[in-house]
């Protein structure tokens, strides 16, 4: 069998972290992980499964339903030396512990005049999908972008999800991490040996030279389906991957918009005040006399999302959508109802 013929191994995203965490946990006595029901039960989402097994009750501890105390517990432990990885099972879930990450974990590093590290990764499951409704299924990542001094990272493959929860995890500066629920099932090629993808470096998935679509997350693979549709029209799409939210690779992003010179923004948020309102801003501010079309935004409409499986499709951006977007920027009527 030639090289070329050897299959390459498939991992689910929701393994892919898993073993992310297992071979570093492996590889650092200091690193253990602690969330709601992250032990015998690995998490809601069976993210954590099999580790309290091998690694014990004091490295995989199961904590009372008490988000603050979740984080408080991991940014006392990240100063005292260790590398915590805390799971808030929901991105919703953010909003209880907030005191703790915006004013505690962002800030304990400025306080202390950059003496202390805050090696602290806390995870959540983010994202519609699934009909979780509207206090289960949100994307808060901008939210967690504005605040200095927190790393926000989305991965959009099970190679992403390995590469870059292993570099979360050695960071020694506070990061969040976001599963995409509905991605969880998701599998790619991820190969078996301990790799980092350094967080703040953008992917181009798709080379393209018509338009730019800049992506994360899910609407990666929405945008993947989108350009394929284009492409049989003649518009070959770029797709930019940031990968990571903060800190944002501009340089790539805003290179891309100067060499097709239309760019479209997609993210499953809502659209008023997303991130994508960040990243047109940062083109139109370096690359504006590139761009031969306003840049576009597509996101979630201004409201909480539906549990309503029918209403939660039509709330959430999809290839059809995305490739209107882009069929817009060339004048183009839209072709989805």
């Amino acid at each position: 069998m030639t090289a070329t013929e050897v299959e390459v191994r498939q991992l689910p995203y929701v393994m892919a972290f898993n073993e992310a965490v297992r071979q570093c946990m492996r590889e650092d006595e200091n690193i253990f992980c602690a969330g709601e029901d992250i032990g015998a039960f690995g998490g809601v989402f069976g993210t954590f499964g099999g580790l309290q097994k091998e690694f014990g009750e004091r490295r995989v501890v199961d904590t009372p339903i008490s988000e603050q105390a979740i984080v408080g517990l991991g940014v006392g432990a990240a100063v005292m030396g260790l590398r915590p990885i805390v799971d808030l099972m929901f991105m919703d879930f953010m909003c209880v512990a907030m005191d703790q990450i915006v004013n505690q974990a962002a800030k304990l590093k400025y306080m202390f005049g950059g003496t202390a590290r805050i090696p602290l990764t806390i995870t959540c499951g983010g994202g519609a999908g699934l009909s979780a409704a509207a206090q289960h299924s949100q994307s808060l990542e901008a939210l967690l972008c504005h605040i200095p001094g927190l790393k926000v990272v989305v991965p959009s493959s099970p190679y992403d999800m390995k590469g870059l929860m292993v570099s979360c995890i050695r960071e020694d500066n506070p990061t969040v991490m976001v599963k995409h629920k509905r991605m969880l099932g998701v599998s790619g090629p991820v190969p078996e040996e301990l790799y980092a993808i350094p967080l703040g470096v953008a992917n181009i998935v798709r080379p393209g030279t018509d338009v730019t679509v800049v992506a994360y997350g899910r609407m990666v693979s929405e945008a993947m389906l989108a350009a394929e549709q284009l492409a049989e029209e003649g518009v070959e799409c770029e797709i930019v991957d940031p990968r990571t939210l903060q800190p944002l690779d501009s340089a790539t992003i805003v290179a891309s918009a100067r060499k097709t010179n239309r760019v479209v923004v997609v993210h499953e948020a809502v659209r008023f005040g997303g991130i994508g309102a960040e990243i047109a801003a940062q083109i139109q501010e370096e690359a504006f006399d590139y761009l031969d079309a306003p840049v576009g935004r597509i996101g979630a409409p201004f409201s909480p999302v539906p549990f309503s499986p029918v209403l939660e499709a039509i709330y959430i951006p999809n290839a059809a959508r995305i490739a209107d977007g882009i069929r817009a920027t060339f004048g183009r009527p839209a072709r989805s109802v």
